[in-house]
């Protein structure tokens, strides 16, 4: 009887194997973890809207998401990108004005928020940079972009900046 349970257990082992299918060896091409970076030069605010969009070169996919840079200055011949929203304060601490963002598949919208918007300077809404970089849905849903550091998230995409497209 110990030999019959014994065989019958083998089978059953043997049949109730289910198969595995490895699906990034059918498919070498990855859709849905391509990580861009577009770069948005001579970016100007203008009086009634202080809001500009940012058209991508191409759509990006519903999983994804968007985070926007400001290029702000430079420090030791490096350029110092800043994340959006970005706020600036009066010296006595209260809101001047700000830099915030709304994105779809197709683009981004970058607007000032504030008040007296046209007493803010030039050198804030005339010949702005900004960096949009697509960060597929797969870094965020396993949160592996803690840190939004321009650097580090460039790093953690696996980003060539010398292969980011600019736009005009």
């Amino acid at each position: 009887m110990k030999k019959i349970t014994l065989v019958l257990a083998f089978i059953g082992m043997i049949t109730l194997q289910s198969c595995t299918v490895n699906e990034d060896n059918q498919n070498p091409i990855d859709n849905d973890t391509i990580s861009e970076v577009w770069e948005y030069t001579n970016v100007n605010f203008q009086p009634n809207s202080y809001s500009v969009i940012l058209s991508y070169p191409r759509s990006i996919y519903t999983s994804d998401m968007v985070l926007v840079y400001r290029l702000s200055g430079q420090f030791q011949g490096e350029d110092i990108w800043k994340l959006q929203p970005e706020t600036f304060f009066f010296d006595d601490g209260t809101l001047d004005f700000e830099y915030n963002f709304n994105f779809t598949r197709f683009d981004a919208e970058v607007y000032m928020n504030g008040f007296d918007l046209q007493t803010v300077s030039n050198q804030y809404r005339l010949n702005q940079v900004f960096r949009v970089v697509v960060v597929p849905g797969f870094f965020g849903k396993k949160g592996i972009l803690k840190n939004k550091e321009y650097k580090e998230v460039i790093k953690t995409l696996n980003i060539d900046e010398s292969k980011i497209k600019r736009i005009k």
